[in-house]
């Protein structure tokens, strides 16, 4: 499928703000509907982001996207009775940079999944806090390499210390939130709507 250059002109209003919608827990599915993740596609069938069901029928109904698949569930209103989608597919090719997103408390925890990377227990955001894997006070800087997602009893022990100083270790060596770090959240994501799988390359 041919891609078209669209780096001469910004994109419209309505495609800027598909690559920041809101990511939401798969188990909210079934109790909100509107706000089950949809798989977004570019175009050319490039997996580029997930946003809840409300931003996809919006952007089907403004004939930016058009439905691949659609998840049991309907939204129904006094005209009509709309499934809604579980993959959608942008109609114009939108140029995704290469670029890392911008560092934040938000997108820390979405890379560490919500989950301590020091004893691996899984919280709500309001119960987690960022660590400096360096602390500042021993000459660590706030970067994607630096800081994690910690629970509050680790981040109590390990203080003013160097992991190697109390025997704490890392579950994984953080990064920063690529687009490889993106598509393998989606992937996480998509284990609970087989439709997805086709589009992420299982």
């Amino acid at each position: 499928m041919p891609r078209h250059n669209l780096s001469h002109r910004h994109p419209p209003s309505h495609l800027r703000s598909v690559t920041a919608a809101t990511v939401v827990a798969p188990n909210e599915t079934a109790r909100l509907p509107m706000q089950s993740p949809v798989l977004v596609l570019n175009a050319s069938y490039e997996p580029i982001n997930i946003c809840a069901a409300r931003r996809a029928l919006v952007l089907v109904l403004k004939g930016v996207a058009i439905t691949e698949e659609e998840n049991g569930h309907y939204l129904h209103s006094a005209r009509l009775a709309m499934r809604l989608p579980s993959v959608i597919r942008l109609l114009e090719y939108r140029r995704i940079p290469h670029q890392t997103r911008a560092l934040s408390r938000k997108n820390i925890l979405l890379r560490d999944r919500n989950t301590c990377q020091y004893c691996g227990v899984l919280l709500a955001s309001s119960e987690l806090t960022l660590d400096h894997v360096i602390p500042r006070s021993r000459g660590g800087v706030s970067t994607w390499e630096n800081l994690v997602a910690c629970c509050h009893p680790c981040n109590h022990r390990k203080g003013n210390h160097l992991l190697g100083e109390i025997n704490m270790k890392l579950l994984r060596e953080p990064r920063a939130f690529s687009l490889h770090t993106s598509r393998h959240i989606m992937r996480m994501i998509g284990r609970s709507d087989s439709k997805w799988r086709k589009y992420l390359f299982y």
